[in-house]
């Protein structure tokens, strides 16, 4: 890091495949942010976030919203569906959290999910049958693929209804044509979909403004941004496991594209990881644990999707896979999350390799085909969810830690012990105080 000040510009990023605890850290991260800003992705992520014991789970608004004198931003790379939108506000507001148009900027240029995207998503998902991706079926890739086909609804159209009748007339005709001939569903009309907007769009109105503007003047002042991502690196378009991935690119660097800022202005990355790994829906998992240890994982860690309530699949920490991703993201700092799962265990074992190959592969088929190499270290029975400092964990959770840093090279600077705000032991400032 070449910034001679403290860390005041962070990204964080999940570094596995998606749901590593990034709600929660960015909550804590941001009690010290002047913004909290969501970069991609759209509400097929949920951020899980553990309050005074209460759950609550935010799908677009940034996780930062918790945090009074934080201002929240929904990015320019983000897909909104304003119906989720709308209700996850209404739900915030019924909590007693004030979401004023000062407390969550939503960018013009965000791409709206229109109700033809869910659908469109839904079809297609199971045309395929047997060779489901595991989308959530909620817009996500056909928003992504009109805003690339320059064919997309923005936000900004959506409040200006001559400008959006416009945009449908000239999207409608290919749209019908797939949802009637190829799927055999409904066409949608101008006029109801206009119908569909009008009052979505009066209550988003006072939060839709300019965000480019307002954190560059913050970074001029010095006032610190937190810039929060959805999924994890190996869900990136690019850089995950090819085609089983999202619609976005997820990793540290899309944090500049898909909200106005360059690059020269982050100063830090913290990466999160799990304890273990985890995956929703297809795609290949070499360290996955389909037997009763990766069951114990998952009804211990409580591992089901906060968007759609699916099973995650399980298994050991895979650190060939999160060491890769430390370097397609930058890392400057890990955060190590739900490792009170782990209690119990006579024995861990640890990913450290693959028989076949140096590398982690570029895409599906190969990863599939990998064998992985695993490290045996000792367990521990503990529970961990009232250590607050390094020396109050047991001398094998310890070992596994430093194991853990080790391989993945980079410092691991908070280790969370449990589900709640206060549940963490710190290791690094960038994170808090230090015991």
């Amino acid at each position: 890091m070449t910034a001679s000040h403290p860390p005041r510009n962070i990204v964080v990023t999940g570094l596995q495949w998606g749901d590593e605890g990034k709600g929660k850290i960015v909550d804590l991260l941001a009690a010290r942010s002047r913004y909290v800003v969501r970069f991609q992705g759209g509400n097929n992520a949920g951020h899980t976030l553990v309050v005074d014991g209460e759950r609550i789970v935010l799908h677009v608004v940034p996780s930062g919203i918790l945090n009074e004198g934080v201002c929240c931003v929904v990015g320019n790379g983000v897909v909104v569906d304003p119906e989720v939108l709308v209700t996850e506000l209404d739900a915030l507001e019924a909590r007693g959290v004030a979401v004023r148009g000062d407390r969550l900027l939503v960018s013009p240029q965000a791409h709206v999910i229109m109700p033809y995207h869910r659908t469109l998503d839904a079809c297609r998902e199971s045309a395929l049958g047997g060779k489901k991706i595991g989308t959530t079926r909620k817009g996500i890739g056909p928003t992504y693929e009109d805003k690339v086909a320059r064919r997309g609804v923005r936000v900004e159209d959506l409040l200006d209804e001559d400008a959006l009748a416009n945009r449908l007339e000239a999207i409608l005709p290919q749209k019908n044509r797939q949802l009637v001939e190829w799927f055999g569903d409904a066409a949608w009309t101008v006029d109801e979909l206009l119908h569909w907007a009008r009052p979505l769009a009066d209550r988003l109105r006072p939060h839709v403004a300019d965000t480019v503007t307002p954190l560059h003047r913050a970074i001029q002042a010095g006032d610190p941004i937190l810039f929060e991502g959805a999924q994890g690196t190996f869900l990136d378009v690019d850089h995950g496991t090819y085609p089983f991935v999202t619609s976005s690119n997820t990793v540290a660097g899309q944090a500049c594209a898909g909200t106005g800022v360059g690059p020269t202005a982050i100063d830090a990355v913290v990466g999160i990881a799990k304890a273990y790994c985890t995956r929703v829906g297809a795609g290949p998992f070499p360290t996955e644990l389909d037997d009763d240890q990766g069951a114990r994982i998952r009804e211990v860690g409580h591992e089901y999707g906060a968007t759609t309530g699916r099973p995650r699949r399980c298994g050991w920490f895979d650190a060939t896979l999160v060491r890769h991703a430390v370097m397609l993201n930058g890392t400057t700092h890990l955060a190590l999350t739900k490792l009170d799962v782990l209690s119990g265990f006579e024995s861990i074992f640890v990913g450290v390799g693959y028989a076949e190959r140096a590398t982690v592969p570029t895409g599906a088929e190969a990863m599939a085909a990998v064998t992985p190499i695993y490290e045996e270290l000792p367990g521990w029975s503990e529970d961990l969810r009232a250590c607050r400092s390094w020396d109050q964990l047991p001398a094998a959770c310890r070992a596994y830690i430093d194991r853990i840093e080790e391989l993945c090279g980079a410092p691991i600077g908070l280790v969370s012990v449990g589900p709640g705000r206060d549940e963490v032991i710190v290791r690094d400032p960038l994170f808090g105080s230090v015991d």
